[in-house]
């Protein structure tokens, strides 16, 4: 399920850096306002799907975040704590990927607090916001915002947004791809522990 997720979120950030990419090609040949806005409409249109797909995810890890609040495991001994230290880890990471696919669909699917302080609450129990991702954070939304302006005003002079967008677009793939495969280091090292017992 979280491998799903996780694949899920990386398909999100890659289609949504392929639009941008090709909203960035766009402004740099000066195809005109109208291919522009062609352009901004194709963007809008599959940062909508992203969404779509994006709340179904987080449907899918709010229920399964519901079934390991709801199931208790005690086993007594080295093995039951083993168990529960998973089960720990597992409820961390439904809780940061519910704040990244947050993050990735906007401000719809955000929660009050802020995502970077949602990951340091559930990691150290205090609210601690960093500047420099909160900043990257809105950068995103900030794109999505000045190209959704630019359709209606049909002036095209801000052009920065977009370049902050892919870039951090690009950083949170690259974080994504890691996790992706840690993921499944660690489901072929549980494979292999059940094996061997």
């Amino acid at each position: 399920m979280l491998l799903d997720v996780c694949g899920t979120a990386k398909d999100a950030l890659s289609q949504t850096k392929e639009c941008t990419l090709e909203l960035q090609s766009t402004l740099r040949r000066r195809r005109g306002v109208e291919g522009f806005t062609n352009e901004v409409r194709k963007y809008l249109t599959s940062r909508k799907a992203v969404k779509k797909a994006i709340c179904k995810a987080l449907k899918n890890l709010k229920h399964m975040e519901n079934k390991l609040s709801s199931s208790s495991f005690s086993r007594d001994g080295e093995s039951g704590a083993v168990i529960n230290t998973l089960k720990q880890v597992e409820a961390v990471t439904v809780r940061v990927l519910e704040s990244l696919l947050s993050f990735i669909s906007g401000p719809e699917a955000e929660s009050k607090l802020s995502r970077w302080s949602q990951v340091s609450k559930f990691m150290y129990q205090k609210r601690v916001v960093c500047e420099e991702e909160e900043q990257k954070a809105n950068e995103i939304v900030n794109a999505e915002a000045t190209l959704s302006s630019l359709i209606k005003s049909e002036h095209v002079e801000n052009v920065q947004n977009v370049q902050n967008s892919v870039m951090c677009i690009e950083d949170l793939n690259e974080g994504l791809e890691s996790l992706f495969r840690r993921f499944i280091k660690a489901r072929v090292a549980v494979l292999n522990s059940l094996i061997n017992c």
